[in-house]
Protein backbone atom coordinates (compact mmCIF):
# COMPACT_ATOMS: atom_id res chain seq x y z
CA UNK A 1 0.00 0.00 0.00
CA UNK A 2 1.40 3.51 -1.04
CA UNK A 3 2.20 5.86 2.09
CA UNK A 4 -1.00 7.96 0.82
CA UNK A 5 -2.80 4.95 1.05
CA UNK A 6 -1.62 3.99 4.47
CA UNK A 7 -2.24 7.73 5.42
CA UNK A 8 -6.09 7.67 4.23
CA UNK A 9 -6.62 4.27 5.96
CA UNK A 10 -5.24 5.92 9.28
CA UNK A 11 -7.17 8.57 8.45
CA UNK A 12 -10.45 6.96 8.08
CA UNK A 13 -9.78 4.72 11.13
CA UNK A 14 -8.96 7.83 13.54
CA UNK A 15 -12.19 9.63 11.92
CA UNK A 16 -14.55 6.29 12.94
CA UNK A 17 -12.98 6.49 16.27
CA UNK A 18 -13.60 9.74 17.06
CA UNK A 19 -17.13 9.63 15.40
CA UNK A 20 -17.92 6.58 17.82
CA UNK A 21 -17.05 8.77 21.00
CA UNK A 22 -18.90 11.86 19.48
CA UNK A 23 -22.13 9.03 19.56
CA UNK A 24 -21.52 7.61 22.85
CA UNK A 25 -21.41 10.97 24.39
CA UNK A 26 -24.33 12.21 22.81
CA UNK A 27 -26.08 8.89 23.93
CA UNK A 28 -24.94 8.73 27.22
CA UNK A 29 -25.82 12.66 28.07
CA UNK A 30 -29.07 12.50 26.58
CA UNK A 31 -30.63 11.10 29.72
CA UNK A 32 -28.65 13.86 32.26
CA UNK A 33 -28.95 16.86 29.83
CA UNK A 34 -33.28 15.92 30.63
CA UNK A 35 -32.57 15.87 33.99
CA UNK A 36 -30.91 19.36 33.37
CA UNK A 37 -33.94 20.59 31.39
CA UNK A 38 -36.47 19.54 34.23
CA UNK A 39 -34.83 21.73 36.27
CA UNK A 40 -36.13 24.52 34.89
CA UNK A 41 -39.64 23.62 36.55
CA UNK A 42 -39.31 25.54 40.06
CA UNK A 43 -42.73 24.55 40.96
CA UNK A 44 -44.19 21.37 41.50
CA UNK A 45 -48.08 20.72 42.85
CA UNK A 46 -49.61 17.17 42.79
CA UNK A 47 -52.91 16.42 42.90
CA UNK A 48 -53.56 12.59 44.70
CA UNK A 49 -57.35 10.99 43.63
CA UNK A 50 -58.36 7.67 44.95
CA UNK A 51 -58.93 4.14 44.22
CA UNK A 52 -59.70 4.27 40.69
CA UNK A 53 -57.86 1.74 37.87
CA UNK A 54 -56.80 3.06 34.56
CA UNK A 55 -59.66 1.53 32.26
CA UNK A 56 -62.33 2.91 34.28
CA UNK A 57 -60.93 6.56 34.83
CA UNK A 58 -59.63 6.83 31.30
CA UNK A 59 -61.90 4.84 29.49
CA UNK A 60 -64.65 5.67 27.06
CA UNK A 61 -67.53 5.92 29.73
CA UNK A 62 -65.20 7.69 31.90
CA UNK A 63 -67.23 9.57 34.91
CA UNK A 64 -64.09 12.06 34.90
CA UNK A 65 -64.17 13.43 31.31
CA UNK A 66 -62.83 16.65 32.71
CA UNK A 67 -59.30 14.74 33.40
CA UNK A 68 -59.16 11.99 30.79
CA UNK A 69 -60.13 14.33 27.97
CA UNK A 70 -59.48 17.43 28.70
CA UNK A 71 -56.88 17.76 31.04
CA UNK A 72 -54.93 14.81 29.32
CA UNK A 73 -55.23 16.95 25.86
CA UNK A 74 -53.45 19.74 27.27
CA UNK A 75 -50.41 17.58 28.87
CA UNK A 76 -48.97 14.15 28.87
CA UNK A 77 -51.18 10.98 29.63
CA UNK A 78 -49.31 8.65 31.53
CA UNK A 79 -50.60 5.33 30.58
CA UNK A 80 -48.58 3.18 32.31
CA UNK A 81 -48.15 4.69 36.00
CA UNK A 82 -48.83 2.20 38.98
CA UNK A 83 -49.90 2.66 42.54
CA UNK A 84 -47.01 0.84 44.54
CA UNK A 85 -49.95 -0.81 47.11
CA UNK A 86 -53.20 -1.50 48.64
CA UNK A 87 -54.94 0.17 50.52
CA UNK A 88 -54.07 3.81 50.85
CA UNK A 89 -51.14 4.93 53.10
CA UNK A 90 -48.61 3.04 52.10
CA UNK A 91 -49.08 4.66 48.51
CA UNK A 92 -49.04 8.31 50.05
CA UNK A 93 -45.51 7.50 52.49
CA UNK A 94 -43.52 6.08 49.49
CA UNK A 95 -44.65 9.12 47.59
CA UNK A 96 -42.63 11.39 50.32
CA UNK A 97 -40.36 9.02 51.58
CA UNK A 98 -39.58 6.27 49.09
CA UNK A 99 -40.67 3.97 52.21
CA UNK A 100 -41.94 0.70 51.76
CA UNK A 101 -44.88 -0.61 53.65
CA UNK A 102 -44.97 -1.95 57.37
CA UNK A 103 -48.06 -4.01 58.20
CA UNK A 104 -49.63 -1.33 59.56
CA UNK A 105 -48.95 1.18 57.03
CA UNK A 106 -50.41 -1.45 54.77
CA UNK A 107 -53.59 -1.45 56.42
CA UNK A 108 -53.92 2.22 56.78
CA UNK A 109 -52.85 2.47 60.48
CA UNK A 110 -56.13 2.15 62.18
CA UNK A 111 -54.16 3.28 65.55
CA UNK A 112 -51.96 5.99 65.19
CA UNK A 113 -48.75 4.16 66.28
CA UNK A 114 -44.81 4.82 66.88
CA UNK A 115 -42.73 3.18 64.32
CA UNK A 116 -40.53 0.21 66.50
CA UNK A 117 -37.31 1.17 64.34
CA UNK A 118 -34.89 -2.24 64.87
CA UNK A 119 -32.22 -1.38 61.83
CA UNK A 120 -31.91 -0.30 58.22
CA UNK A 121 -31.46 -2.06 55.15
CA UNK A 122 -28.36 -0.81 53.10
CA UNK A 123 -31.14 0.88 50.37
CA UNK A 124 -32.04 3.39 52.86
CA UNK A 125 -35.25 1.27 54.05
CA UNK A 126 -36.32 1.07 57.42
CA UNK A 127 -36.85 -1.98 58.93
CA UNK A 128 -39.63 -1.99 62.13
CA UNK A 129 -43.44 -2.29 62.62
CA UNK A 130 -45.95 0.45 63.21
CA UNK A 131 -46.87 4.16 61.73
CA UNK A 132 -45.36 7.34 62.36
CA UNK A 133 -41.66 6.85 61.46
CA UNK A 134 -38.97 8.30 64.03
CA UNK A 135 -37.00 11.42 63.15
CA UNK A 136 -34.09 9.57 61.74
CA UNK A 137 -36.26 8.86 58.81
CA UNK A 138 -36.02 11.95 56.20
CA UNK A 139 -38.74 13.03 53.93
CA UNK A 140 -39.41 15.37 50.49
CA UNK A 141 -39.91 18.27 52.71
CA UNK A 142 -36.87 17.50 54.67
CA UNK A 143 -34.49 17.58 51.64
CA UNK A 144 -36.31 20.52 50.16
CA UNK A 145 -35.50 22.77 53.18
CA UNK A 146 -31.80 21.65 53.74
CA UNK A 147 -31.62 22.50 50.28
CA UNK A 148 -33.63 26.42 51.05
CA UNK A 149 -36.99 25.47 48.92
CA UNK A 150 -40.19 25.58 50.17
CA UNK A 151 -42.87 23.02 50.51
CA UNK A 152 -46.87 22.61 51.68
CA UNK A 153 -49.51 20.32 52.43
CA UNK A 154 -53.12 21.69 51.53
CA UNK A 155 -55.75 19.07 53.21
CA UNK A 156 -59.66 18.98 52.09
CA UNK A 157 -62.07 19.49 55.63
CA UNK A 158 -58.89 19.28 58.01
CA UNK A 159 -59.69 21.15 61.48
CA UNK A 160 -63.83 21.07 60.42
CA UNK A 161 -63.95 19.38 63.50
CA UNK A 162 -61.24 19.76 65.53
CA UNK A 163 -62.36 17.82 68.46
CA UNK A 164 -60.93 15.15 65.68
CA UNK A 165 -58.06 16.91 64.68
CA UNK A 166 -56.39 20.91 64.42
CA UNK A 167 -56.69 22.69 61.45
CA UNK A 168 -53.29 23.58 60.91
CA UNK A 169 -50.97 19.75 61.32
CA UNK A 170 -54.13 17.99 61.70
CA UNK A 171 -53.61 14.50 63.10
CA UNK A 172 -54.56 11.99 66.05
CA UNK A 173 -52.42 12.00 69.26
CA UNK A 174 -50.21 9.21 69.00
CA UNK A 175 -50.98 5.69 69.75
CA UNK A 176 -54.71 6.34 69.67
CA UNK A 177 -57.39 5.28 67.84
CA UNK A 178 -57.33 7.36 64.23
CA UNK A 179 -61.19 8.67 63.84
CA UNK A 180 -60.57 10.47 61.17
CA UNK A 181 -60.99 6.95 59.11
CA UNK A 182 -64.39 7.73 58.05
CA UNK A 183 -66.31 10.93 57.31
CA UNK A 184 -68.55 12.62 59.38
CA UNK A 185 -71.68 14.27 58.34
CA UNK A 186 -72.73 17.61 58.35
CA UNK A 187 -74.19 18.41 62.07
CA UNK A 188 -75.12 21.36 64.23
CA UNK A 189 -72.11 21.31 66.16
CA UNK A 190 -70.05 20.91 62.12
CA UNK A 191 -72.16 22.41 59.83
CA UNK A 192 -69.82 21.20 57.27
CA UNK A 193 -68.98 18.00 58.12
CA UNK A 194 -65.48 16.45 58.39
CA UNK A 195 -63.96 14.51 55.51
CA UNK A 196 -60.96 15.01 56.37
CA UNK A 197 -58.62 11.99 56.55
CA UNK A 198 -54.99 11.58 58.12
CA UNK A 199 -54.12 8.65 56.13
CA UNK A 200 -54.30 10.31 53.21
CA UNK A 201 -51.73 12.83 54.43
CA UNK A 202 -48.40 11.49 54.80
CA UNK A 203 -46.34 14.28 56.30
CA UNK A 204 -48.49 13.57 59.25
CA UNK A 205 -46.38 10.21 59.57
CA UNK A 206 -42.90 11.31 60.42
CA UNK A 207 -41.66 12.85 63.65
CA UNK A 208 -38.83 15.22 61.54
CA UNK A 209 -42.19 16.88 60.46
CA UNK A 210 -44.83 16.54 63.07
CA UNK A 211 -42.73 17.76 66.05
CA UNK A 212 -41.32 20.54 63.81
CA UNK A 213 -42.62 23.98 64.25
CA UNK A 214 -42.78 23.77 60.38
CA UNK A 215 -45.76 21.99 60.26
CA UNK A 216 -48.04 23.94 62.16
CA UNK A 217 -47.34 26.33 59.25
CA UNK A 218 -46.73 24.31 56.44
CA UNK A 219 -49.75 21.56 56.04
CA UNK A 220 -53.25 23.67 56.54
CA UNK A 221 -56.69 23.55 55.32
CA UNK A 222 -57.36 23.84 51.47
CA UNK A 223 -58.94 26.83 51.63
CA UNK A 224 -55.39 28.44 52.04
CA UNK A 225 -54.14 27.74 48.47
CA UNK A 226 -56.22 30.36 46.98
CA UNK A 227 -53.98 33.04 48.36
CA UNK A 228 -51.10 31.55 48.41
CA UNK A 229 -51.29 31.11 44.52
CA UNK A 230 -51.59 34.86 44.08
CA UNK A 231 -47.96 35.62 43.72
CA UNK A 232 -44.24 33.36 43.15
CA UNK A 233 -43.01 34.40 46.62
CA UNK A 234 -45.86 32.86 48.26
CA UNK A 235 -46.11 29.84 46.20
CA UNK A 236 -44.34 27.01 47.79
CA UNK A 237 -41.55 24.79 45.44
CA UNK A 238 -43.07 21.58 46.35
CA UNK A 239 -47.26 21.34 46.70
CA UNK A 240 -49.42 18.92 47.74
CA UNK A 241 -52.67 19.10 47.50
CA UNK A 242 -55.09 16.32 49.37
CA UNK A 243 -59.21 16.48 48.48
CA UNK A 244 -61.22 15.40 51.46
CA UNK A 245 -62.39 12.03 50.99
CA UNK A 246 -65.46 12.62 48.72
CA UNK A 247 -63.36 15.33 46.15
CA UNK A 248 -60.53 12.60 45.74
CA UNK A 249 -63.38 10.03 45.12
CA UNK A 250 -62.98 7.55 47.67
CA UNK A 251 -66.38 7.54 49.26
CA UNK A 252 -69.56 7.11 47.11
CA UNK A 253 -72.02 8.13 47.92
CA UNK A 254 -70.38 11.17 50.70
CA UNK A 255 -72.05 11.54 53.65
CA UNK A 256 -72.87 15.81 52.38
CA UNK A 257 -75.36 13.58 49.77
CA UNK A 258 -72.69 14.73 47.44
CA UNK A 259 -72.68 11.49 44.62
CA UNK A 260 -68.70 11.20 45.15
CA UNK A 261 -66.57 8.82 43.08
CA UNK A 262 -64.94 9.73 39.53
CA UNK A 263 -67.63 12.07 39.23
CA UNK A 264 -66.44 14.65 42.19
CA UNK A 265 -63.62 14.30 42.04
CA UNK A 266 -63.70 15.74 38.11
CA UNK A 267 -65.85 18.60 39.34
CA UNK A 268 -62.98 19.07 42.14
CA UNK A 269 -60.22 18.97 39.21
CA UNK A 270 -62.61 21.81 37.68
CA UNK A 271 -62.78 24.30 40.46
CA UNK A 272 -58.89 24.02 41.29
CA UNK A 273 -56.88 23.16 38.31
CA UNK A 274 -57.53 25.94 36.22
CA UNK A 275 -57.15 28.06 39.53
CA UNK A 276 -53.11 26.30 39.98
CA UNK A 277 -52.44 26.61 36.16
CA UNK A 278 -53.82 30.11 36.03
CA UNK A 279 -51.07 31.01 38.58
CA UNK A 280 -48.27 33.14 38.59
CA UNK A 281 -46.10 30.25 39.82
CA UNK A 282 -47.15 27.70 37.72
CA UNK A 283 -47.28 29.75 34.10
CA UNK A 284 -43.70 30.25 34.58
CA UNK A 285 -41.94 27.23 35.74
CA UNK A 286 -44.48 24.93 36.82
CA UNK A 287 -45.60 21.22 36.83
CA UNK A 288 -48.81 19.42 37.62
CA UNK A 289 -49.13 16.15 38.37
CA UNK A 290 -52.68 14.63 38.99
CA UNK A 291 -52.27 11.07 40.43
CA UNK A 292 -53.98 8.37 42.10
CA UNK A 293 -52.66 6.88 45.16
CA UNK A 294 -54.15 2.96 44.01
CA UNK A 295 -56.15 0.99 41.58
CA UNK A 296 -59.90 -0.21 42.23
CA UNK A 297 -58.89 -3.51 40.48
CA UNK A 298 -60.39 -6.15 42.94
CA UNK A 299 -62.57 -9.05 42.59
CA UNK A 300 -65.75 -8.41 44.99
CA UNK A 301 -68.12 -10.99 46.49
CA UNK A 302 -70.57 -10.40 49.08
CA UNK A 303 -71.48 -13.23 51.19
CA UNK A 304 -73.59 -11.81 53.63
CA UNK A 305 -75.23 -8.13 54.05
CA UNK A 306 -72.27 -7.21 56.45
CA UNK A 307 -69.60 -8.90 54.68
CA UNK A 308 -67.23 -7.85 52.12
CA UNK A 309 -64.45 -9.86 50.24
CA UNK A 310 -61.81 -7.46 48.09
CA UNK A 311 -58.90 -9.36 46.01
CA UNK A 312 -56.52 -7.44 44.56
CA UNK A 313 -54.05 -8.57 42.06
CA UNK A 314 -51.14 -6.76 43.51
CA UNK A 315 -49.08 -5.90 39.88
CA UNK A 316 -46.41 -3.78 39.89
CA UNK A 317 -43.57 -1.94 37.85
CA UNK A 318 -40.25 -0.93 37.31
CA UNK A 319 -38.84 -3.55 39.67
CA UNK A 320 -40.36 -2.72 42.50
CA UNK A 321 -39.33 -4.19 45.77
CA UNK A 322 -42.01 -5.46 48.63
CA UNK A 323 -39.31 -4.18 51.30
CA UNK A 324 -38.03 -5.62 54.87
CA UNK A 325 -41.08 -5.40 56.36
CA UNK A 326 -43.87 -7.66 54.49
CA UNK A 327 -44.93 -11.54 55.22
CA UNK A 328 -44.91 -13.41 51.96
CA UNK A 329 -48.12 -12.53 49.65
CA UNK A 330 -50.76 -13.60 49.40
CA UNK A 331 -52.31 -11.74 52.66
CA UNK A 332 -55.55 -11.26 54.08
CA UNK A 333 -56.55 -8.82 56.73
CA UNK A 334 -59.91 -7.48 58.06
CA UNK A 335 -60.99 -3.74 58.01
CA UNK A 336 -63.95 -2.40 59.51
CA UNK A 337 -65.87 0.25 57.42
CA UNK A 338 -69.39 1.77 57.65
CA UNK A 339 -70.64 -1.25 59.69
CA UNK A 340 -69.31 -3.59 57.31
CA UNK A 341 -66.53 -6.29 57.87
CA UNK A 342 -64.44 -5.98 54.57
CA UNK A 343 -62.10 -9.03 53.82
CA UNK A 344 -59.23 -7.79 52.27
CA UNK A 345 -56.65 -10.16 50.05
CA UNK A 346 -54.05 -8.98 48.43
CA UNK A 347 -52.14 -11.75 45.54
CA UNK A 348 -48.94 -9.04 45.53
CA UNK A 349 -47.83 -5.91 46.99
CA UNK A 350 -48.32 -3.59 44.25
CA UNK A 351 -50.97 -0.85 43.52
CA UNK A 352 -51.71 -2.13 39.94
CA UNK A 353 -52.16 0.31 37.23
CA UNK A 354 -53.91 3.68 37.59
CA UNK A 355 -52.62 6.03 34.96
CA UNK A 356 -51.73 9.65 35.95
CA UNK A 357 -52.02 13.32 33.96
CA UNK A 358 -49.35 15.76 33.91
CA UNK A 359 -49.27 19.16 32.54
CA UNK A 360 -46.75 21.91 32.39
CA UNK A 361 -45.15 24.77 29.88
CA UNK A 362 -42.52 21.78 29.41
CA UNK A 363 -44.83 19.86 28.03
CA UNK A 364 -46.66 19.88 24.86
CA UNK A 365 -50.32 19.49 24.73
CA UNK A 366 -51.28 15.83 23.52
CA UNK A 367 -48.32 14.30 24.88
CA UNK A 368 -48.62 10.24 25.11
CA UNK A 369 -46.11 8.37 27.51
CA UNK A 370 -46.49 4.43 27.38
CA UNK A 371 -43.20 4.20 29.52
CA UNK A 372 -44.14 2.89 32.66
CA UNK A 373 -43.58 4.58 35.89
CA UNK A 374 -44.94 4.53 39.91
CA UNK A 375 -44.88 6.80 43.28
CA UNK A 376 -41.30 5.90 43.67
CA UNK A 377 -40.85 7.22 39.95
CA UNK A 378 -42.57 9.94 41.25
CA UNK A 379 -40.17 11.17 43.68
CA UNK A 380 -36.91 10.38 42.27
CA UNK A 381 -38.40 13.30 39.37
CA UNK A 382 -39.04 15.48 42.04
CA UNK A 383 -35.68 15.28 43.68
CA UNK A 384 -34.00 15.49 40.74
CA UNK A 385 -35.54 18.41 39.24
CA UNK A 386 -34.41 20.29 42.92
CA UNK A 387 -30.83 18.30 42.61
CA UNK A 388 -31.63 16.67 45.78
CA UNK A 389 -30.56 12.68 46.65
CA UNK A 390 -32.80 9.65 46.30
CA UNK A 391 -34.80 8.80 49.20
CA UNK A 392 -35.25 4.81 49.80
CA UNK A 393 -37.02 3.23 46.38
CA UNK A 394 -36.43 6.34 45.16
CA UNK A 395 -32.74 5.05 44.68
CA UNK A 396 -32.99 1.66 43.35
CA UNK A 397 -30.79 0.93 40.79
CA UNK A 398 -32.52 0.96 36.74
CA UNK A 399 -35.66 2.58 38.57
CA UNK A 400 -35.87 5.63 36.17
CA UNK A 401 -37.29 8.95 36.64
CA UNK A 402 -40.02 10.95 34.16
CA UNK A 403 -37.91 11.21 30.87
CA UNK A 404 -38.57 12.94 27.40
CA UNK A 405 -41.34 10.86 26.64
CA UNK A 406 -43.56 13.20 29.10
CA UNK A 407 -40.92 16.48 28.88
CA UNK A 408 -41.83 17.32 25.42
CA UNK A 409 -41.18 21.08 25.36
CA UNK A 410 -37.74 21.39 27.39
Amino acid sequence: MSQRGRLRAFLTVVCAALLGLIVAACGSSSSSLNVVGQQKIRHVFVITLENENYATTFGANSKAPYLSQTLASQGAMVQQYYGTGHVSLDNYIAMISGQAPTPETDNDCITFQDFKLTGMTSDGQAIGSGCVYPASIKTLPDQLKAAGYTWKGYEGDMGNDTAREAATCGHPTLNTTDMTQSAEAPSAAVPLGDQYATRHNPFMYFHSIIDSADCGQNVVNLNRLSTDLQSISTTANFNLITPNLCDDGHDAPCVNGQPGGLTSANTFLQKWVPIITASPAFKQDGLLIINFDESSYATVTQPSATVENLIFSGSTCCGQQPGPNLAPFPQTSSLAYKGMTINLTKQSYGGDQTGAVMISPFIKPGTVSTVQYNHYSMLRSIEDIFQLSHLGYAGQAGLVGFGNDIFTNL
